[in-house]
């Protein structure tokens, strides 16, 4: 990978662990499963499983990928079975697990991303991981990243659990939840105005 390609290697435990999906000096080899294509992308995003791939609107989605995403740049994941990821600016998201009929985990090392998952197909289960805590979905769009200095989730339609700091909050449509710092507690439970959901939404779609 060139010094443009490679995904941060920063202090996170996340950027820690997702490195070691990465190929060893053995020639490690992960077998390469298709989930889903990207939707759109628009600067530099990669994928890294086997090897580094350049992401364009098409290319292929594999279980166990490594996503990216450069500065000034997006990328839309549309995975088997109707879900959509958007990812924002510098953002960094590896798919530990997914099966369309039953749900996935995935984990968000840094960045913002949009989870989207209309509400008339069937409710599976998908857990968002996090530095700051853990986030529970079932049909559900969803924004969760930084936004106003803390690591922000807000729902605008569906349900959703956050579990941080040994804290569990559920949210509905128009809730949303600040966690200040990794390790900490969510917030209570409040409606987000207007312009920050917009401001939230803009920073991952544009």
């Amino acid at each position: 990978m060139t010094a443009a390609m490679e995904p941060s290697t920063g202090a996170s435990w996340w950027a820690r662990s997702a490195l070691a999906v990465l190929p060893t000096a053995a020639g490690a080899f992960v077998e390469e499963s298709r989930i889903g294509e990207v939707a759109d992308a628009a600067g530099r995003a990669f994928a890294h499983l086997n090897a580094t791939r350049r992401l364009a609107p098409r290319s292929e989605i594999l279980l166990g990928d490594l996503v990216w995403t450069a500065s000034a740049s997006r990328a839309s994941l549309g995975l088997d079975g109707g879900t959509t990821v958007h990812l924002g600016a510098k953002a960094r998201l590896k798919i530990d697990r997914y099966v369309a009929e039953s749900g996935g985990t995935l984990l968000l090392g840094d960045g913002a991303l949009v989870f989207d998952r209309p509400e008339d197909l069937p409710k599976t289960r998908i857990d968002i991981r996090t530095t700051f805590g853990l986030i529970g979905i079932r049909g559900t769009r969803l924004f969760a990243g930084p936004s106003r200095g803390v690591f922000g989730v807000f729902v605008e339609r569906g349900v959703a659990r956050v579990l941080a700091g040994g804290v569990e909050r559920r949210l509905e449509a128009g809730e949303g939840v600040d966690i200040a710092e990794r390790f900490a507690p969510p917030s209570p439970v409040r409606n987000w105005g207007k312009a920050r959901i917009d401001e939230a939404f803009a920073s991952v779609l544009g």
